[in-house]
């Protein structure tokens, strides 16, 4: 009767032992399932603990073999549990540092997508500042190209001017006696020279005679004409009409200016007009005739 009851003991005592055994298995494993959500949730962030997570579930399925191992060895139960606590308390720690790491890298990375961020604000502002830029070239350029357009189109008014001149120089002036050297210059105020029609004041005209043949040496008249590319002549309060003889026929002209000059055989000679009213911007031609012809011409332009 007694080693029946001994026998119970025992028996109860396994029964014991091997409930103290499915309780930690139980909470074995409900730190199993614990342990795989805090690997599911860093798996989210870095993408690197499913690598650990699988490492833990085997080493748990292992503590679990040796746990049910152990649940026959009654001796070795409790060495064991604590072996597994410390495994268990490593992984911890481990899975502990790998989420601080992760945070100091995600702290890293944020200050350099917060960097990258500035670097685009600042290039969007500077193509914002180029488009800007690029427009207003595109306004100069087109500016220029229609500067470009009306300053060859005034050339070749200008050519086709000076052609005339020139033309009309070889018909009209005597061949030994011509203005060479023409120069005219327009002046402002203070005598300085100037392109622009709201400042001209005054027409100046200079011009060479040499080696001038002795009949035409003596007193002659010298008239100074000013017309537009289009030959009209510029206004004056008092012109000048006159006729001279050119190449055998006589030529009604309107000057602005004349005089009485002593012809001598070489000598440098000018004349200066103060305009009376502002002229408009364009072509313009100064001429100066002799009696006796045309001795030389030129034009200018204001702008």
């Amino acid at each position: 009767m007694k080693g029946k009851q001994i026998f119970q003991l025992v028996a109860i005592v396994l029964a014991i032992l091997l409930l103290l055994a499915a309780w930690w298995g139980l909470g074995l494993r409900n730190q199993k399932n614990e342990m795989a959500q805090k690997n599911e949730q860093l798996s989210e962030e870095l993408g690197d603990i499913s690598e650990l997570k699988s490492n833990l579930e085997q080493e748990v399925d292992s503590l679990e073999i040796a746990y049910s191992s152990l649940a026959e060895e009654n001796e070795g139960l409790k060495g064991s549990v604590a072996d597994a606590q410390h495994a268990i308390k490593v992984k911890q720690a481990a899975i502990r540092k790998i989420k601080k790491q992760s945070a100091s890298e995600i702290t890293s990375l944020r200050a350099e997508i917060e960097q990258l961020l500035g670097v685009k604000d600042e290039l969007e502002h500077s193509i914002q500042n180029l488009q800007s830029e690029n427009d207003s070239l595109r306004v100069v350029t087109g500016q220029l190209t229609k500067d470009l357009g009306k300053a060859n189109k005034e050339n070749e008014e200008l050519a086709n001017l000076n052609k005339t001149i020139q033309d009309e120089l070889k018909r009209l002036t005597l061949l030994n006696f011509k203005a060479s050297a023409f120069r005219v210059e327009v002046e402002k105020r203070k005598s300085r020279a100037t392109a622009k029609s709201k400042q001209a004041k005054r027409i100046l005209v200079s011009f060479d005679l040499t080696d001038v043949p002795a009949k035409y040496q003596g007193i002659r008249p010298l008239y100074m004409v000013i017309t537009d590319d289009k030959g009209t002549p510029i206004k004056n309060s008092s012109p000048i009409e006159v006729q001279v003889r050119v190449n055998g026929q006589d030529m009604d002209i309107k000057a602005v200016k004349s005089k009485e000059i002593n012809i001598e055989a070489s000598q440098r000679l000018s004349f200066s007009y103060d305009l009376e009213e502002r002229l408009r911007t364009g072509f313009y031609r100064v001429a100066v005739y002799t009696d006796i012809g045309l001795l030389g011409a030129s034009s200018f332009r204001l702008r």
